[in-house]
């Protein structure tokens, strides 16, 4: 059997295998055998929210029955960004907390991301104590009987304890005077995010805010920036602020309409800090996915860089390990870890919105601190995950490299999430790379292609 946990929780088709209400049922059993065990809890508490999925529905009562059938108890909190849930756990002293979200993939799919009490999510052992019950259907609970069958809850104001937690980041900050276009991906941060930044007392223009279960993420949101863009141009804004469903990432854009992707806010909040003297250790982490020109910008000022796998829990235990406070991927995943325990898009915005007032200074300007190198990603579906090693198209990847030498580089890996194989390359010349890239795609086709 394949693993259930993938770099960011369970996630799949939603009614399909491994997200199906049968298994979710067990998902909610394990999950809490595991934190008693573990934990010795003898009746724990967890809190559950989801995005706007329509699968969201099915999959919260298959999830809160096996948990209640475990003899814990469930706070709901209905549609709530993933990063509220993270706090969430903290501010409402629970043992757990789960999210129902596959992020920014399409609305068919499905998934369950759990952070421990501490808001930070799973260590790999849990999740692999958690898998191991699930798929051998080891919890049994023919004892939870009578009072000790689980209670649910519905948590009134878990909606403004996260915008209030959401301000707390800036101290107060004024946005007053600034026009910001949000585009809210039809996601889980419909509601919270454009109440954040009008309480600040910007003005907000908002796109995408009318979730119906199918459209979060469809041709809006983070992963299409294009929307978000061109209304700025329109709008004559300051800057365009893009979330993805679970609005656990962001991606902006300049008062131009040019795109700041997650290396460039970044950049823009690592000179910021060193300048002001919080930028601990002189470091800042990130993912082998970053740019080559993000690594020039920080050479320029002095940051050191360290590196991590993709996926953002890498990125997290590095700085948790190191006591580092800012790091992030190219994908707008941005943690401040004085602020959060996870990826936040609108706490990220709101960084970056500071440093603009602070400076009064346009985001183009500032964004002027880092200058990618062209770079191409193709996505391949495959059937399945074979070693690169393994493969014909090594030796393609190969050529490619040295074509490049030290003027670019080649990465080629599987998607954590999905059944994709990732194919990146960075170099001078966009035409060159984009060729070298497409053939690299066309070889993994023919090999392992779905």
């Amino acid at each position: 059997m394949d693993k259930l946990f993938g770099t960011d929780g369970i996630r799949g088709i939603a009614n399909i295998f491994p997200m199906t209400p049968e298994v979710v049922v067990n998902i909610g059993k394990a999950a809490t055998h595991v934190f008693k065990e573990k934990y010795g809890k003898k009746r724990p508490k967890l809190v559950i929210g989801r995005d706007t999925r329509l699968s969201g529905c099915m999959i919260e009562n298959a999830l809160t029955s096996g948990i209640l059938s475990t003899g814990a108890d469930v706070f709901l909190v209905g549609h709530m960004p993933t990063p509220a849930i993270a706090h969430l756990t903290k501010s409402l002293n629970v043992d757990a907390g789960m999210v129902i979200s596959a992020s920014h993939n399409p609305a068919a799919d499905n998934g369950i991301k759990i952070f421990g009490g501490d808001g930070y999510k799973l260590p790999d052992t849990i999740e692999e104590e958690i898998e191991k019950y699930i798929l051998k259907e080891k919890v049994h609970t023919e004892h939870i009987t009578g009072s000790f069958i689980g209670s649910t809850y519905s948590v009134d104001d878990a909606r403004g304890r996260y915008i209030e937690f959401a301000k707390a980041s800036v101290k107060g900050m004024s946005l007053q005077g600034l026009k910001i276009v949000l585009d809210c991906a039809n996601g889980a941060a419909y509601h919270t995010a454009p109440q954040v930044f009008r309480e600040l007392g910007a003005e907000v223009i908002v796109l995408n805010d009318k979730p119906d279960g199918l459209n979060i993420n469809l041709n809006c949101g983070a992963l299409h920036p294009e929307v978000m863009m061109g209304a700025v141009k329109k709008e004559k804004a300051d800057i365009g602020i893009a979330l993805d469903g679970d609005a656990d990432r962001v991606i902006v854009c300049d008062e131009k309409g040019n795109n700041v992707d997650g290396d460039h806010i970044i950049a823009i909040c690592a000179i910021y800090l060193k300048a002001k003297g919080f930028l601990k250790k002189n470091c800042v982490v990130t993912t082998i996915m970053a740019n080559k020109g993000f690594d020039i910008a920080m050479d320029k000022k002095h940051i050191r860089v360290v590196k991590t796998k993709v996926g953002d829990r890498y990125v997290i235990d590095e700085m948790r390990k190191k006591g580092y406070v800012l790091g992030g991927e190219q994908s707008g995943h941005i943690i401040f870890s004085n602020h959060t325990t996870t990826g936040d898009g609108i706490i990220s915005a709101l960084q970056l919105l500071g440093i603009m007032q602070e400076k009064g200074e346009k985001l183009s300007k500032l964004a002027a601190c880092m200058e990618s190198l062209p770079q191409v990603l193709v996505n391949v579906k495959v059937k399945e995950k074979r070693d690169i090693d393994t493969l014909e198209v090594k030796k393609d990847i190969r050529k490619a490299e040295e074509r490049l030498g030290k003027k670019g580089r080649v990465l080629v890996r599987y998607s954590g999430t999905e059944n994709l194989c990732r194919i990146m390359i960075e170099g001078e010349q966009k035409k060159e790379i984009q060729k070298m890239a497409h053939e690299i795609a066309r070889c993994i086709k023919n090999e392992i292609g779905v």
